[in-house]
């Protein structure tokens, strides 16, 4: 037996409000779809995050109920969890419910362990750090569902887990129900796999399927996971997707040019045009040659960003200073109001987007859900 395990989809990202970026999470999202009909998988199992926002836009809902469809139309059924990006504080029914109730998918998320062609799979929506203590008696029972099933057991959660991350974990490895022989991770946004003397199976996580804002630019391959159980032990395999190329360089201010050069080469075998970062040291800097060098790369990208690396803080520190888009302009600006480079791109690159759009719902979400983010760091 066969299953596919997706997780932090982000349907309806639109990054740098770009279509084409949004275009290019669509078009990983089918690939996954894709693959899964094509290697004739039995189930896919969606780990949360299935979209960036809990309200998405119209193209999002359909595209996530095309895919489900194909699925559908292929006798391949799913199963989904919730993550924090689907579920809205202000009182309203989650978007993906629509799937359940639709029967093109069977939502997961509270608990109630079940039993598919043999297999157990019980699973849970996010869960808040501050609500983890909460869960101790329903792991406990889940946990022994799982112990008194013969067969694989599948956990399905969106949850940061210490060990993989310390800063994002919110449970640790100890605290998970011990019997299950495969654990489908979401939230964590790169791959990822640990095995765990006190569990009976792998933490799996698939990572994002394509990056995100919060990523920041990399290379980074995405993909999913093809989960054999078709004997005793589960067996993960990585199945690679065709993500659209990113780029991050470093370079002193005097080879500018020649690093151009190099750059150029490298991204001019590209189907897709990539996103580039260029970050540059030096000293007696003039911004205006760094533009007229950076303009040589702009017929070979997506997207073209430019940094000037400074000691002003720390070694570490990197700060705009003449930005080729007028996107890095205002960057700077909210960073030079805000005074914080975090804030800044969560109010330009996550809040203004849906503001400009008339995205008020959107934006009261984003606004609550960064403010709860604040509360957990602060404790």
């Amino acid at each position: 037996m066969l299953f596919s395990h997706i997780s932090d989809t982000h349907l309806g990202l639109v990054q740098y409000g770009s279509e084409e970026r949004a275009q290019d999470v669509y078009d990983v999202f089918n690939q996954a779809i894709d693959t899964s009909i094509k290697d004739h998988v039995n189930f896919v199992i969606f780990a949360g995050d299935i979209f960036h926002v809990p309200n998405p836009n119209g193209t999002a809902i359909v595209q996530m109920a095309n895919g489900l469809k194909r699925l559908k139309e292929n006798n391949i059924d799913s199963f989904f969890i919730l993550g924090e990006h689907d579920i809205s504080r202000i009182r309203t029914t989650p978007i993906p419910y629509v799937y359940h109730n639709l029967g093109f998918s069977k939502y997961i998320g509270q608990g109630k362990p079940f039993e598919y062609k043999g297999v157990l799979i019980g699973g849970f929506d996010k869960i808040r750090k501050t609500e983890i203590p909460q869960y101790e008696e329903k792991f406990s029972e889940i946990d022994n569902a799982a112990k008194n099933h013969n067969g694989h057991k599948i956990l399905v959660l969106h949850q940061g887990i210490t060990e993989f991350n310390k800063f994002a974990g919110e449970i640790q490895s100890t605290d998970l129900p011990k019997n299950f022989s495969y654990y489908a991770m979401g939230h964590l946004h790169d791959k990822d796999i640990k095995q765990f003397n006190h569990l009976n199976g792998p933490i799996v996580y698939p990572g994002s399927i394509e990056l995100t804002t919060s990523e920041g630019i990399k290379e980074s391959k995405k993909g999913f996971f093809e989960v054999d159980i078709s004997t005793q032990e589960a067996k993960p395999d990585w199945i690679e997707l065709g993500t659209r190329p990113q780029f991050s360089f470093e370079t002193d201010y005097n080879e500018l040019s020649q690093s151009i050069n190099e750059i150029s080469a490298k991204i001019s075998e590209f189907s897709k045009k990539p996103i580039v970062e260029v970050k540059i040291k030096g000293d007696n800097i003039e911004t205006d040659h760094i533009q007229t060098q950076i303009s040589r790369l702009n017929a070979l990208v997506l997207r073209c960003f430019w940094r000037i690396s400074t000691k002003k803080v720390s070694d570490s520190s990197v700060f705009l200073d003449r930005p080729n888009v007028i996107d890095d302009e205002m960057l700077r600006l909210a960073t030079d109001a805000l005074g914080s480079e975090e804030s800044a791109n969560f109010a330009i690159k996550e809040l203004l987007p849906a503001l400009s759009t008339g995205e008020t719902e959107h934006a009261t979400e984003l606004i609550y859900e960064n403010f709860e983010k604040f509360k957990e760091k602060k404790k």
